[in-house]
């Protein structure tokens, strides 16, 4: 049964609350083994060069601060002093699809939140992103011809379209492709017992 089964993961690696859904994530994959698991690039915020505003700031350090004390994940404040935000997240979003393609998906998705929410880097910015790409053994040019690439920008299209098909309205998000169907599981951000009786009643009625 399990077989023709994928979880679809609809989330943005410059959400703070994906980064708070890691040890749910992590329960899911404990509950649900040989399950595999597919990120779907949700696309948080397009392509700008432009500063964020300061109330924006405000509001995106006021969900770290949420996220801190609902998820019990751990944030580095110092980004907020030594790097200029951007409201700008398909860059890193394009960085995990031609990861995908190296097989190494789930590790950038893992490198681009550690950076950003540990090492107070910046994943908006492209010489981050070929870092953290050389780093995972990626090639550097082959890696920056990829982000430029034609199919690259139609791959991230091809994943909001699934995202706009399955309902998603808020990251992160979980949905279940079974037998050729696809349906969303869970809307928004979930702990990990309440994630554990998610999956026991979708598989009550399959």
């Amino acid at each position: 049964m399990h077989s023709e089964t994928t979880i679809l993961y609809v989330a943005d690696p410059m959400c703070s609350w994906c980064w708070g859904f890691a040890p749910t994530l992590e329960a899911l994959r404990e509950i649900a083994p040989g399950v595999p698991i597919r990120i779907v690039l949700g696309g948080l915020a397009p392509d700008s060069d432009d500063p964020m505003e300061a109330s924006m700031r405000s509001y995106v350090q006021q969900a770290w601060k949420d996220v801190a004390q609902s998820c019990g994940v751990d944030f580095n404040f110092d980004f907020w002093k030594i790097c200029q935000p951007r409201r700008s997240t398909y860059p890193s979003c394009r960085a995990v699809l031609v990861a995908r393609a190296f097989g190494l998906e789930s590790e950038m998705f893992r490198a681009i939140q550690h950076a950003y929410y540990q090492e107070a880097r910046n994943p908006a910015d492209l010489d981050v992103l070929t870092d953290i790409a050389v780093n995972l053994g990626i090639e550097k040019v082959k890696f920056l011809e990829s982000m430029q690439a034609p199919e690259t920008e139609s791959a991230l299209q091809a994943e909001f379209q699934l995202r706009n098909d399955l309902g998603v309205r808020s990251f992160p998000s979980l949905g279940i492709q079974h037998r050729g169907e696809t349906q969303l599981l869970h809307s928004g951000w979930c702990s990990p017992s309440a994630v554990k009786e998610i999956w026991r009643l979708w598989n009550s009625h399959i």
